[in-house]
């Protein structure tokens, strides 16, 4: 009986390395990766110029999706720490999907530097940074941007203006979208974009159109989909029903909804609630 035994452990033996063997070398077939959280990744060579990157498990070049969110604080403050607020909703309503959560530099009164086309010229940076590193993330190219407030501006701006990626959507928050428009609102906001853009609508208006995602709407920009609460006293709701004219107009695929009892910042659940909707509203690549 022994003897049969061990005559047959090397046949066994042989058939589970051709086995495995064939399963290695199978050229569709790709390893399974674990999840892996790259901070402060950095894209330029100042300290702000950093992004947080969050690669799910099993991610593959072909079906792993990116969403790239950008924080808001009204062009001089905030960071990219912000996403960790809803970072728990996206992974539940967006599953499968990678997450960059980027800093750009900040508007500096001290020194006038780092105005908004300075933070625009940091989202197109990222954004060369991120489709170089997309083979060694092993994700695809599908991209969603997003943000919130001076986030969502700077979203909408690079989607309508500067898209040279293969941007699938733009899901934001409460963004400004015409800067001419916005800039009587208060006296906050007057002296903000007068230091952010080198003057004011009258001294410097080619900044302020240059500037303003509204100015960019054609027929070929990407399906967006944006929120407003009805109590926001930061950035009126009259921007977002510009951005819906202007895209209206432009028969761009787009969705706006004004969601009732909220400010500039809006609860746990209505973020939720918001996220479910645009993840229907974007549908499967």
């Amino acid at each position: 009986m022994e003897k049969h035994v061990f005559k047959l452990l090397p046949i066994f033996g042989f058939a589970l390395v051709l086995f495995f063997s064939a399963c290695s070398t199978d050229p569709g077939s790709e390893p399974f990766l674990a999840a892996r959280d790259i901070l402060d990744e950095s894209y330029g060579s100042d300290l702000r110029q950093k992004m947080d990157v969050y690669l799910p498990a099993g991610r593959t070049q072909s079906d792993t999706p990116l969403l790239i969110y950008i924080h808001g604080g009204g062009w001089i403050d905030g960071d990219k720490s912000e996403f960790l607020q809803v970072k728990p909703i996206l992974e539940k309503e967006f599953p499968g999907y990678a997450f960059v959560s980027l800093n750009y530099r900040l508007y500096d009164f001290a020194t006038g530097r780092n105005g908004i086309p300075d933070q625009e010229q940091d989202i197109i940076s990222a954004f060369n940074f991120i489709e170089s590193k997309l083979p060694t993330w092993n994700i695809s190219d599908d991209f969603i941007i997003s943000g919130a407030s001076a986030g969502g501006h700077l979203a909408l701006l690079h989607a309508y203006k500067n898209n040279t990626s293969d941007i699938k959507a733009a899901v934001v928050f409460f963004p400004p979208t015409d800067l001419i428009e916005l800039f009587p609102f208060s006296n906050f906001t007057s002296l903000g974009l007068t230091a952010l853009l080198g003057g004011t609508p009258s001294t410097a208006r080619a900044a302020y159109l240059a500037s303003s995602p509204t100015s960019h709407i054609d027929s070929k920009d990407v399906p967006t989909i944006f929120f407003h609460g009805n109590l926001d006293t930061v950035v009126p709701i009259s921007q977002s029903q510009l951005l819906e004219q202007k895209l209206k107009s432009a028969d761009v695929r787009h969705k706006f909804t004004l969601v009732q009892g909220q400010g500039h910042g809006f609860t746990s659940e209505t973020y939720t609630a918001s996220l479910r909707e645009a993840k229907e509203f974007i549908g499967k690549f």
